[in-house]
């Protein structure tokens, strides 16, 4: 059964275009383009999207404030921002809020389609200049030594990969290990940092540099 997306974005050409893009995956399902976020609550709760493509700049309630009360009712469901904005506070505001990935607009035709499957494994996808710019972000704090001691090689390995937005079928390429290896570590992880999800384990290796 396709994956059900809903989109929010107040340009009514982007959301043709995205509906006609998505509509080229057999295994994605666009399921409304709405042009504002104001009964963003109303609308996960009615509609049951699976993902959500959450742009920033919208009159009325913005983007962040829209994947904050997603947060409020649903921990869970993966919103990808996609958005012009790559600026150092617009990304980690997004972030902190809940955002599960980070995709720029000029980039949406290539890599909004992979994004999402990506998210629904558990990734963080994000276009690549803004996980670079993710990593450089926030300076390491000074009081993460002991935590960061606490997460093996292997481990920081594996977080360094989520922050850049691989899934973990991903990493297990790039790691040369199996599937199964990389849900361990990533529970361990988890355990360490006292998170559920990756959304989480990015946010808390951000605010923390711990990678």
């Amino acid at each position: 059964m396709a994956v059900k997306i809903l989109l929010y974005d107040d340009n009514e050409a982007l959301r043709q275009s995205m509906e006609t893009l998505l509509g080229e995956e057999p295994d994605l399902e666009f399921i409304a383009g709405i042009p504002n976020a104001e009964t963003v609550e109303t609308d996960v709760r009615e509609l049951k999207p699976e993902v959500v493509l959450m742009d920033i700049d919208m009159p009325g309630v913005n983007g962040v404030e829209a994947v904050r009360r997603i947060r409020r009712i649903d921990a869970q469901l993966p919103i990808i921002m996609l958005t012009v904005f790559d600026d150092n506070e617009n990304i980690f505001r997004a972030i902190c809020a809940g955002a599960s990935g980070y995709i720029l607009k000029r980039y949406a035709s290539i890599e909004v389609p992979s994004a999402i499957r990506n998210v629904l494994t558990g990734g963080a996808p994000m276009t690549g200049s803004v996980a670079r710019k993710v990593l450089l972000m926030i300076p390491p704090a000074h009081n993460s030594d002991q935590e960061k001691t606490d997460l093996s090689e292997k481990e920081i390995s594996i977080l360094q990969l989520l922050v850049q937005g691989f899934s973990y079928k991903m990493i297990a390429a790039q790691l040369k290990i199996s599937h199964d290896t990389v849900r361990f570590y990533i529970k361990k992880i988890y355990d360490k940092l006292h998170v559920h999800s990756a959304t989480e384990a990015v946010s808390k290796a951000i605010k923390d540099g711990l990678v």
